[in-house]
């Protein structure tokens, strides 16, 4: 029974992940392989938006429809999976698989449970937060929402065909730092606060598994897609449009007496890239542009690691399921592994 619940979950995640994400992915890695050439400009750039333009609706929902024109199908993709997890996997066999006797050993396994769906951060919230939800910990959800994004298999490779190999070595090796080592410390730190957020209790766990379980899976499915939607989509549409109003002036690398080197641009560019939204892949011709605009290897380092990592669509959404101090931890490793990032890829070259 449990395990036909399982293969259920995991057709529907295969399905869905497929169609959005491996399938497209290929095609665009094998173009990328003849080509070497990334096609297509920043996506803060899209309506004529440039460094320093100030706020406007039409910056806001220029950039909103680029955007979700892109992650249209990660979305729904993250919304089945998240629904699937939720009706057809029991909560106690999630806490069971993801959270292990060290919180190295809990993110480890969330990162690694995170390498096959290729999604960014945004796309990673809706389904960390099930899991939150269905009993896994924190330093495991954390490591799977950041992983998405920082271990994207498909990402590497495209890095890989279209820019120097210093930029492979840093978002790897720092992005397993931050990933691993980051949401260790984030589960540590909460733990302390354990007095004030009780532990996560997986949703069924008094639930018998048995066949009325599996008989209320399609009504537990809908259930959940519905609370997703209702909820989760709405204030990510919001937040995606104010990232959008802003971004005239979050990086105005282009303007003249912008200091295109040294640690301050290293450390700005570490915090802006935390809190910018864009679609998997998005910072290769954000960075790409930048570098061309003079920015030093320690700002393109930074941007490298944080632009993906996280955002505030994300941490929106997360902050219900994992609390503020979680995700506050979480942005602050991100923007720390930015600092090393762009100390690595300076000594690099």
């Amino acid at each position: 029974m449990v395990a036909a619940a399982l293969v259920t979950a995991l057709a529907i995640a295969a399905v869905a992940l497929a169609w959005s994400k491996w399938v497209p992915y290929l095609h665009k890695a094998v173009t990328l392989s003849g080509t070497h050439t990334w096609k297509g400009s920043s996506i803060l750039a899209v309506g004529g938006v440039h460094a320093s333009n100030a706020p406007s609706w039409h910056a806001a929902t220029s950039f909103a429809s680029a955007y979700f024109e892109l992650v249209w199908r990660a979305l729904v993709a993250a919304l089945l999976i998240s629904a699937a997890v939720s009706a057809f996997v029991p909560g106690s066999w999630v806490a069971r698989v993801m959270n292990r006797r060290t919180k190295v050993g809990s993110a480890a396994v969330g990162g690694l449970m995170s390498t096959p769906s290729l999604m960014c951060t945004c796309c990673t919230a809706p389904v960390a937060a099930t899991l939150r939800r269905e009993g896994a910990g924190t330093a495991a959800v954390v490591a799977y929402w950041l992983g998405n994004p920082l271990l994207n298999p498909a990402v590497l490779v495209f890095l890989g065909f279209v820019a120097p190999w210093q930029w492979v070595v840093t978002r790897l090796a720092v992005g397993l730092v931050v990933v691993v080592g980051g949401s260790a410390l984030v589960g540590r730190l909460v733990e302390r606060d354990a007095e004030q957020r009780p532990a996560a209790v997986p949703a069924d766990a008094s639930r018998p598994v048995d066949g009325t379980w599996l008989a209320g899976a399609p009504r537990r499915f809908v259930l959940t897609l519905l609370r997703l939607g209702l909820i989760l989509v709405p204030e990510y549409l919001v937040v995606v449009l104010a990232v959008g109003a802003v971004r005239g002036w979050l990086f105005p690398v282009g303007e003249s007496g912008f200091v295109h080197a040294g640690v301050l641009v290293v450390i700005v560019a570490a915090v802006v890239g935390t809190l910018v939204v864009i679609p998997t892949g998005g910072e290769i011709p954000i960075v790409a542009g930048l570098a061309a605009l003079g920015l030093s290897l320690g700002g393109v380092g930074a941007l490298l690691l944080t632009l993906p990592a996280v955002s505030l669509p994300a941490m929106a959404m997360l902050v219900r399921s994992l609390g503020r101090r979680a995700v506050g931890a979480a942005a602050g490793v991100v923007a720390l592994g930015g600092v090393l990032a762009g100390g690595l890829l300076t000594a690099l070259g």
